[in-house]
């Protein structure tokens, strides 16, 4: 069994990890707060842009050339 001394140990081991573990998830958070607010600033952006209107390019007919004179 094990003794007071080292039950406070790990009881003292476990909380350092929670903490660890706590500070990860708040950054982590606050990333994902990062991420969600620069996602809806762009949807936004894409809203208000103006939508333009394709451009139909013209189809042009090709110049035959004329054939050169045949040297004989």
């Amino acid at each position: 069994m094990a003794t007071a001394n080292q039950i406070k140990y790990r009881m003292g081991q476990a909380k350092k990890k929670l903490v660890k573990l706590n500070k990860e998830v708040s950054a982590t958070k606050a990333k994902i707060k990062k991420l969600e607010s620069g996602l809806k600033k762009t949807k936004t952006a894409a809203k208000a842009k103006p939508k333009k209107k394709a451009v139909v390019k013209k189809k042009t007919v090709a110049k035959k050339k004329k054939a050169a004179p045949k040297k004989k």
